[in-house]
């Protein structure tokens, strides 16, 4: 093959791993992004978890402790009705009474609700907080693993942008100014392989003589449909696959 051909070839499968490591490094960090957003959100409803059990207890002491009020009002309200001279009085003590006794079997019922609530509720706050703790510690896990994958990918890159660079060094200027143009223009696809007389990018069929003219390799020619340069490679044989043929001497009878 043409060297200028095995140059644009090697660029062409480095600017394939370059895009997708910079498509990696790129996503990386949209990752943590999504992850650190569930977290906020897992936070998010932690809190509102532990406001809704605070409520509930606040509520809950503030019920016990309207309970025993009510309790010294009866107490002092029997009191005064040892006092009351006439029946009239008696009646308004006694209907204060019973206001207050209806509150505090209102003020009881609602103590019985909140325990009942309360208990959910604590449940699902543990809950959250053991599976909040186990999600940050692999969120920290995951940004620690990005950080070392963004790393050992830009070491890659680095790498490959040097081998690039002294390719490209080697490519005859005329071949490289033709391969950055396609590539530019052809969403960085600049080079195609002729498979079956087809390039394998557009698809199309290459006329019989100019197949012949790429088989060849004699010169740097491109697809007359996508313009990108072409190459072909010839199919390998048995023999080059599984190795020369065994010429050890023959069995004597």
């Amino acid at each position: 093959m043409l060297l200028d051909l095995k140059l644009v070839v090697r660029l062409q499968e480095i600017d394939n791993r370059l895009a997708e490591l910079a498509r990696e490094i790129a996503s990386l960090p949209k990752h943590i992004a999504e992850i650190e957003k569930k977290l906020g959100a897992h936070e998010r409803k932690l809190d509102a978890d532990h406001a809704a059990l605070a409520a509930n207890q606040k509520e809950r002491k503030k019920c016990e402790a309207d309970t025993p009020v009510q309790e010294q009002k009866i107490s002092k309200l029997k009191d005064q009705m040892l006092t009351a001279k006439t029946n009239e009085q008696y009646g308004a003590f006694q209907h204060e009474i019973e206001f207050c006794q209806k509150e505090i079997r209102k003020l009881e019922d609602r103590i019985l609700e909140l325990m009942a609530e309360s208990e959910p509720l604590e449940k699902n706050v543990k809950a959250a907080e053991v599976a909040l703790k186990e999600e940050k510690a692999q969120v920290e896990a995951e940004k620690a693993l990005a950080r070392d994958r963004t790393a050992v990918d830009r070491q890659a890159a680095g790498e490959l942008e040097t081998e690039r660079a002294g390719i490209a060094k080697e490519v005859t200027p005329a071949t490289y100014q033709q391969y950055e143009r396609v590539r530019k223009g052809r969403k960085g696809v600049a080079v195609a392989e002729v498979v079956d007389g087809r390039c394998t990018v557009c698809y199309m069929v290459l006329r019989p003589q100019y197949f012949q003219d790429v088989k060849r390799a004699e010169s740097v020619l491109f697809c007359e449909s996508c313009q990108r340069i072409l190459y072909y490679n010839p199919p390998q044989s048995f023999d080059n696959l599984a190795g020369a043929p065994d010429t050890g001497g023959t069995l004597s009878a």
